[in-house]
């Protein structure tokens, strides 16, 4: 069997790949602080980097499409709480 992929999240992948911009320290010495490859770091670094771009070109919004449609999200509200009225009548009290 091999081995299980790690995954970090996405706050603290944003943080290394900040502390690598800044120079603080060396892609090394950071990947040895937080138990890193330096690569993963220099990867993290270069999407960081690629992805400023579509930050500033949207006004540093989401995207629209990265936005919820707030219609749809009130729908779904409207029927959990239908879900959740017709559960409350059917289970027994208990």
């Amino acid at each position: 069997m091999g081995r299980q992929r790690k995954n970090y999240s996405a706050a603290f992948e944003a943080q290394v790949a900040l502390a690598a911009i800044r120079g603080d320290c060396t892609a090394h010495e950071l990947a040895a602080k937080h138990g890193l490859h330096p690569t993963l770091i220099s990867n993290w670094k270069t999407a960081l980097l690629g992805g400023a771009e579509s930050f500033f070109t949207s006004g540093g919004k989401p995207a629209a499409d990265e936005r919820p449609d707030p219609a749809e999200l009130f729908e779904q509200i409207g029927r959990l709480k239908m879900e959740l009225e017709w559960l409350k009548k059917k289970l027994p009290d208990g």
